[in-house]
C-alpha cells in the first residue's frame, strides 16, 4: 500500500476479495487451528490444534460439496476475511504447518488474530467508500495503513499484538461513521437498538433503515421485506434470520459471514460487496 495515498479520497487499493476467503492459498489453517464443539453447527468436538478428519491431504475438505448435509453448517458460515492466505502466504511465507511442525502452534495461534485484523480492513475500507464519512476519511485511510501495517508483522510480533485496544481504537471511528452516515441524534435515538434481544421476533415490513443494530440478536428473527437501509448490521447475530425480500442496500458494516448465517431468497437486495448465498 503506498504511504502517499490522499487520505481525503477512498483508497482504491484495498481490493475487497483480498478480504475474502481463498482456500486455494491456504494451508486449511480453519480447519485445524479452530476448536469444535458438538452442536446444530458441528457434528464433532475437535480440539485446536487437531486437523478436522475431513480435511485431505491437499488441505482441501473432503466433503466440502455436502457440509450442511453432514451437519457441518457452520463451517459454511465461517469467513476468515483472508486472514488465512496472509498467515499461509505471508507470515509464514508458504511454508505449512506439516513442513514446519515447529510453528504450527504460533501459525494456529496468529489465525484469530490475523482474522480480527482482517475484519477490521473490511470495516475500514467500507467506511472509506461512505460519501456521508468524508470528513473522516483521512483519520480512516490513517488507520487502515496502521492496521495494514499490523498484518505485515512477524509471527512474533503478531503473538504479542495487543488486538483489543487496536479495536477499541477502530471502534471509535466506525462509531463516528455509523453516526454520520445514519443521520442527526433524533433520528438514532428513536432507532437506537444496539444489542437489543429479538430473537425470533416479527419485523416483517420494518421500517429499521438507519437503525443502530450494532451487536443485535435477530436469530430466527422474521425480517421478510423489512427496510434496513443504512442500518448499522456491525456484530448483528442473523442465524436462521429471514431476509427474504428484505433491503439492506446501503447497511453499514454487513460481512459475508452474516449473511452466510441467514436465509434469504432472490428479493433479498445486499450491499454489492457481498455475495449471495447459493442455498438461497
Amino acid at each position: 500500500m503506498s504511504e502517499k495515498r490522499d487520505h481525503t479520497e477512498p483508497a482504491a487499493d484495498m481490493d475487497p476479495l483480498s478480504l475474502r476467503a481463498d482456500c486455494e492459498s491456504c494451508f486449511g489453517l480453519c480447519c485445524v487451528a479452530l476448536t469444535r464443539t458438538v452442536s446444530a453447527d458441528f457434528a464433532i468436538n475437535k480440539d485446536a490444534g487437531d486437523p478436522c478428519p475431513n480435511l485431505r491431504p491437499d488441505y482441501r475438505c473432503g466433503i466440502h460439496n455436502r457440509l450442511r448435509p453432514q451437519g457441518f453448517q457452520g463451517c459454511t458460515v465461517y469467513d476468515c476475511f483472508g486472514a488465512g492466505q496472509k498467515v499461509s502466504r505471508v507470515t509464514f511465507e508458504g511454508k505449512s504447518w506439516r513442513e514446519a511442525p515447529d510453528a504450527a502452534q504460533q501459525m494456529f495461534a496468529i489465525l484469530p488474530i490475523m482474522r480480527q485484523l482482517h475484519e477490521l480492513l473490511w470495516y475500514l475500507s467500507e467506511a472509506l467508500t461512505l460519501r456521508q464519512a468524508r470528513p473522516l476519511h483521512r483519520e480512516i485511510g490513517r488507520v487502515l495503513d496502521k492496521t495494514e501495517r499490523l498484518t505485515l508483522a512477524t509471527p512474533d510480533s503478531l503473538v504479542e499484538l495487543d488486538v483489543a485496544a487496536h479495536r477499541g481504537e477502530v471502534n471509535t471511528l466506525l462509531l463516528r461513521t455509523s453516526e454520520l452516515v445514519r443521520g442527526g441524534a433524533r433520528r438514532q435515538k428513536k432507532k437506537e437498538r444496539r444489542g437489543a434481544d429479538l430473537m425470533g421476533a416479527d419485523l416483517r415490513g420494518a421500517d429499521l433503515s438507519s437503525a443502530n443494530l450494532r451487536g443485535a440478536y435477530l436469530i430466527g428473527a422474521d425480517l421478510r421485506g423489512a427496510d434496513l437501509r443504512e442500518a448499522d448490521l456491525i456484530g448483528v447475530d442473523f442465524r436462521d434470520a429471514d431476509l427474504g425480500g428484505a433491503d439492506l442496500t446501503g447497511s453499514l458494516f454487513l460481512t459475508q459471514a452474516q449473511i452466510n448465517a441467514a436465509k434469504g431468497d432472490s428479493g433479498t437486495k445486499l450491499p454489492p460487496r457481498l455475495t449471495r448465498p447459493t442455498r438461497w
